[in-house]
């Protein structure tokens, strides 16, 4: 083997292809096992599924929360609900009102 025969590789030529070797290894292992990888696609799935139940119930509890104060508008009140809040707030009844509590 010679220098000028195409077969013949300086060290300094394996080392480079070693070292590209190695990166293409390390870059094959986190397609696989990363973060982000095929591996954990099923756990990123389950987690969204959770995620989106949660999104579900508090846009319903938002959507509640939203009507409440949009019957609590100081321009227009809701009689049925501002009795509601006085007598459980303030402990405030009317003689003739009997107080049924639900437990």
């Amino acid at each position: 083997m010679t220098a000028g025969d195409p077969a013949f590789l300086t060290r300094k030529e394996k080392l480079i292809q070693l070292g590209a070797l190695g990166c293409l290894l390390v870059l094959a292992g986190l397609t696989l096992a990363g973060p982000s990888g095929l591996l954990s696609w099923s756990e990123n799935l389950s987690t969204l599924k959770q995620r989106q139940a949660e999104i579900s119930a508090l846009s319903k509890e938002r959507n509640e929360l939203k009507n409440r104060v949009a019957l609590l508008n100081p321009d227009h009140v809701d009689p049925d609900l501002a009795g509601e809040l006085i007598r459980k707030n303030l402990n405030v009844v009317h003689p003739d009102e009997v107080v049924i509590e639900v437990n």
